[in-house]
């Protein structure tokens, strides 16, 4: 009897270990693009953030939420995939689900540290605003015991807090593609394929909250798609795409040509583009991921890729000019913050309310935003390396301390 942590069948096994060759070491372009992601979506978590008029949601179907899910999905390949293939379907398991642990406690100390959070500012009676209130927090607080059930269980996901839950339901379905994987890596890019056919006719919606209708924001069983598109890249499932300059064309001719669709000041005075919004909505909706957002990012991502150069060269930091030293420190942050997501991620969003209130107080004349966004920035590149510094464990090196005699 083949024992649950064996390694499967040689084929199988050939193609998952050469893959694993390629996918042990971070790549430069995953940990420079996520990071980018992580400060667009702290500009677009601060409440009436003039800077969120210009983020990639404004001028395309898919915004910095596509980014983030697929560099993790690249990432969790580097992380996990190894683990499948060299220690088997077992052990990978139980390392996913340590790391669904870690993402669901961040997830529920999250809601507290912001639930916290503003009902003490409420309290304070400084503010014309009720905190609670803006975020819909109200429901939690007036039947608690209830939504307390409902929030561990995650059939209370309040708005504001989807992201996490979403990451949680696609972290669990990883072991499920890497046993199908295991047999040929087209079967799990096929039940990839066919679970998000199944979630667009609605049958696989989950329940946000127990008093009403309204769905999780972000359907973990459509949005497997993106996250399993980059890990198969990061895998080996997927070949490289070709650098063509005509495919890098007709990519960048496709993105300009959907600015008019997806820009609300110009599609809202152009009738007949209003129309087709409201048309198909399915194709562009966020919550069951519809398939012109993942068309949309795919190419996004391919020109992304390209200009990023053959392995990152075209963003290291090269040659000794004052320029290329400025790039090299903001790489460098840009970079950590990419490496430190999770933490970085929770950080962001508290943070981004935080810089609300602030707004809230100062006004949001353009001096003000520049300030909150600039400090943001500022704190979640600071989160990073400190959470960096303390994963290195710095006290495995410290100096002893002397004791008396």
């Amino acid at each position: 009897m083949t024992a649950l942590t064996d390694i499967p069948s040689r084929p199988a096994a050939q193609h998952i270990a050469r893959a694993s060759a390629t996918t042990t070491s971070r790549d430069i372009r995953l940990d420079f693009y996520r990071g980018i992601a992580m400060c667009i979506i702290l500009i677009a978590h601060i409440p009436y953030n003039r800077f969120s008029n210009y983020i990639p949601a404004r001028f395309g179907f898919s915004d910095a939420t596509e980014i983030f899910v697929f560099c993790s999905g690249m990432a969790s390949a580097i992380a996990f995939g190894r683990v499948f293939a060299t220690r088997g379907l077992g052990y990978g398991t139980l390392r996913i689900g340590y790391r669904v642990w870690q993402v669901y406690w961040a997830h529920i100390g999250l809601f507290f540290a912001i639930a916290v959070t503003m009902a003490a500012l409420d309290g304070t009676g400084l503010f014309e605003k009720v905190y609670l209130t803006a975020l819909n927090l109200h429901p939690f607080f007036d039947a608690t015991e209830q939504n307390l059930i409902g929030l561990m269980t995650l059939s209370y996901v309040p708005n504001y807090f989807d992201v996490l839950p979403m990451y949680l339901g696609i972290l669990a379905m990883i072991p499920v593609m890497m046993a199908l994987a295991s047999v040929h890596p087209a079967l799990a890019l096929g039940a990839s394929a066919a679970l998000w056919a199944v979630t667009q006719t609605g049958a696989l919606s989950l329940g946000a909250e127990p008093w009403s209708e309204r769905e999780w924001f972000f359907n973990p069983f459509g949005w497997q798609l993106i996250f399993f598109t980059g890990f198969g890249f990061m895998r080996g499932w997927f070949p490289k795409p070709p650098v063509k300059p005509v495919l890098v064309a007709v990519a960048i001719v496709l993105l300009i040509a959907v600015v008019p669709f997806a820009r609300w000041q110009i599609w809202t005075h152009i009738p007949w583009i209003e129309a087709w919004r409201d048309a198909n909505r399915v194709l562009i909706a966020k919550t069951d991921f519809g398939i012109l957002r993942y068309a949309h990012f795919l190419l996004l991502a391919y020109v992304a890729w390209v200009l990023a150069g053959p392995g990152g060269s075209h963003i290291r930091a090269d040659g000794d000019g004052l320029g290329a030293r400025i790039w090299g420190v903001v790489l460098r942050c840009i970079l950590k913050i990419g490496q430190q997501s999770l933490a970085v991620f929770i950080t962001s969003m508290w943070l981004a309310q935080m810089l609300g209130v602030l707004l809230d107080v100062t006004g949001r004349g353009l001096g003000a935003v520049w300030f909150a966004n600039l400090i943001g920035i500022a704190c979640i590149t600071a989160t990073a390396f400190f959470v960096g510094w303390i994963k290195s464990h710095p006290w495995r090196d410290a100096p002893a301390k002397a004791t008396g005699a």
